[in-house]
């Protein structure tokens, strides 16, 4: 690495001794990137066995791209990633906890009364969003929050 060749000629000509041509404290400056296996495509949920940690051997690589894995397994990517190319955190999203168009359901809970009904999301989210969702009952449109067990839990007035 260019980077720890310069800095061996600048210890070494300023008379220190370096170990094995490497300084010693050179691996705390050692930096991994994760890298694709294999092309992957927008909306794919990326897994563990998709990606590669590599060593970073370009020391004028930009920033913002994910070091280990657990940064990017189990999201989903918003662009194509290729092969051997740095992934940016950017580039991904977390993996919708409700689907526009999938059956959901809705829990109102309000003086010590819980009432579960069939829903059907009308948009996409993770935990923690507002969506609206449409009664398969009555056919009536409400809002409410999206619970991480992918249940909505109805908004009150």
């Amino acid at each position: 690495m260019m980077f720890r060749r310069t800095l061996n000629q600048m210890f070494t000509s300023a008379g220190l001794v370096v170990v094995a041509g490497l300084l010693p404290f050179a691996a705390a400056f050692a930096q991994t990137a994760v890298v694709p296996a294999r092309t992957i495509y927008p909306g794919e949920t990326i897994e563990g066995s998709m990606v590669n940690v590599v060593e970073v051997t370009n020391p004028n690589l930009a920033g913002g791209y994910a070091s280990d894995v657990g940064e990017v397994a189990g999201f989903v990517s918003t662009r194509t990633l290729l092969p051997g190319r740095t992934i940016p955190v950017a580039a991904l999203r977390e993996a919708w906890t409700v689907e526009r168009g999938k059956p959901v359901d809705m829990v109102f809970a309000g003086n010590g009364l819980v009432i579960t009904a069939p829903g059907m999301s009308l948009e996409n989210a993770t935990a923690g969003a507002l969506v609206k969702v449409r009664n398969m009952d009555s056919g009536i449109i409400v809002s409410g929050v999206v619970r991480a067990d992918g249940s909505i839990q109805v908004l009150t007035k």
